[in-house]
């Protein structure tokens, strides 16, 4: 009996159908993982290009385009409206649980979310309490541009205005197309991360996430699919020669 016949043979027509089942999941594995490789150059991409790039001063100069610019150093002066700032849940600082200030900044008839920092949650922490925090009078706040996100790619719960139309004081994402749509006023479909200040432990404690411009194991866990798909599809037929009809 040839390999062939004996691979759709009754006796071994459903390990046949397992082992191509198997070579297809490898082989879109591999594939996935070379799409996250794409993915995370061109992330690399923009983010050293961007980084390369002159500081944006928004009082000045709001490019129509800000929203290709993101991880673009900035800087913007103008006053904090603190009637209408809101809090992101699940912040940590050193351990310690809170929020991150979301506070809307204006300038120059403009309008731009500025994530000011940390700042600890207590048991009864109410919009009024973060009032404490307030930066009265012009502001020079300098960062980078960033996007915000409606939803982590995976988990995470997504935001969603009330109903009866009252304010989202606390959100689980800093959502930037949602949190504009309670504001009075129109504002830039980016929000700015302020640099980070070396001993700075005085509430709110801007924050900057560590970017590592790495293209990561994707290529190599590529290449491990791509073998067992190998060995799978090519393996097989030598199998079925040493076994008996």
């Amino acid at each position: 009996m040839t390999v062939l016949r004996k691979m759709f043979s009754w006796k071994w027509a459903l390990t046949t159908l397992l082992v191509f089942a198997g070579t297809a999941v490898c082989i879109r594995l591999g594939i996935w993982q070379l799409d996250r490789l794409e993915g995370r150059r061109a992330f690399n991409t923009q983010v050293a290009t961007m980084r390369a790039a002159s500081p944006l001063d928004l009082t000045t100069e709001t490019p129509a385009d800000i929203s290709s610019m993101e991880w673009r150093a900035v800087s913007v002066t103008g006053e904090y409206d603190f009637e209408n700032q809101m809090a992101m849940r699940n912040q940590y600082n050193e351990g310690m649980y809170g929020f991150h200030l979301i506070t809307p900044l204006l300038y120059n008839g403009g309008a731009v979310l500025v994530n000011r920092g940390w700042i600890p949650a207590e048991s009864d922490s109410l919009p009024e309490d973060w009032r404490v925090y307030d930066e009265t009078g012009q502001v020079t706040v300098t960062g980078q541009v960033r996007l915000g996100k409606g939803k982590p790619a995976f988990g995470g719960v997504a935001d969603a205005l009330p109903l009866d139309g009252t304010r989202l004081d606390i959100w689980n994402n800093l959502d930037v197309e949602r949190m504009s749509a309670q504001l009075p006023y129109p504002i830039l479909g980016v929000f700015i991360q302020p640099n980070v200040e070396v001993g700075d432990t005085i509430p709110p404690i801007p924050y900057q996430p560590i970017i590592e411009l790495t293209e990561g194991s994707h290529f190599g866990y590529a290449l491990q699919w791509f073998t067992f798909a190998t060995i799978l599809f090519v393996g097989y037929p030598f199998y079925l020669q040493k076994q008996d009809d």
